[in-house]
């Protein structure tokens, strides 16, 4: 499994489009080929960065994920919406049972 981590900085004039971009974009993308989860999170300790946690079946479907013209355009209005860069990292990982 891939796990995906990012975030994006709202500004008070754009939060609302921008919200409204990070939440029809997380829909969007549940409804792709290989896509697990994929969600957006105010930040607690700071309600300005919303935090994204998506869980891919493999790199191959989220490449796919990555070529989709729909995930360009969103990527460049989140950056033009932003106070900020768009962070993100990339995980390969397995899950593990917990014992007890």
């Amino acid at each position: 499994m891939i796990i995906v981590t990012g975030s994006v900085r709202t500004q008070p004039e754009t939060a609302t489009e921008l919200l409204a971009l990070c939440l029809e974009h997380c829909a969007r993308s549940r409804a792709e080929d290989g896509c697990i989860a994929h969600n957006v999170h105010a930040d607690c300790d700071d309600p300005a960065r919303l935090v994204f946690v998506e869980y891919w079946r493999d790199m191959g479907a989220l490449k796919a994920h990555f070529a989709l013209k729909e995930s360009r355009n969103f990527v460049k209005a989140a950056r033009r919406l932003s106070a900020g860069g768009t962070p993100m990292r990339i995980f390969k990982a397995e899950e593990v049972k917990a014992e007890g």
